[in-house]
């Protein structure tokens, strides 16, 4: 089974109140599942390579054996790509924590898209941040 994850991660303030949001669907646009979760104070990125580990379990969880993942952060996409190296001692972890959830499929294909594309996954990471009261 292939899943497409659609996944953001923000933060309010960079470090800042952070949260993750998580879209899954099936190859035919469904919805299978969709979830934010806060993070607590953490980096833009932290949370955006939380969202993508989260969802990568999530999508195994369900049984899916590929998987697309569309992101909006262009930096954590072209690293796990393998196009750019990663050279921030914090982001090492995640994205060995990444790369290990990545290889328990069959495949995993990662694309970029633009904020205004992925929508649903920003609307749930602002619907955590929200509930906590923060500010934009």
């Amino acid at each position: 089974m292939k899943v497409i994850t659609f996944t953001d991660g923000g933060a309010r303030g960079n470090p800042g109140p952070a949260a993750i949001g998580v879209i899954i669907k099936d190859e035919d646009g469904h919805t299978i599942d969709s979830y934010g979760e806060y993070l607590g104070e953490q980096t833009n990125n932290f949370a955006e390579y939380s969202a993508l580990i989260s969802a990568l379990k999530r999508a195994k969880e369900l049984g899916a054996t590929e998987v697309e993942s569309v992101l909006d952060s262009e930096l954590v996409t072209k690293q796990m790509q393998g196009f750019y190296k990663v050279r921030e001692a914090s982001l090492q972890k995640l994205f060995i924590q990444a790369y290990n959830a990545a290889a328990q499929f069959k495949k995993v294909k990662y694309r970029h898209t633009l904020r205004e594309n992925n929508k649903e996954a920003d609307a749930e990471v602002n619907k955590i941040l929200d509930k906590k009261n923060l500010p934009d």
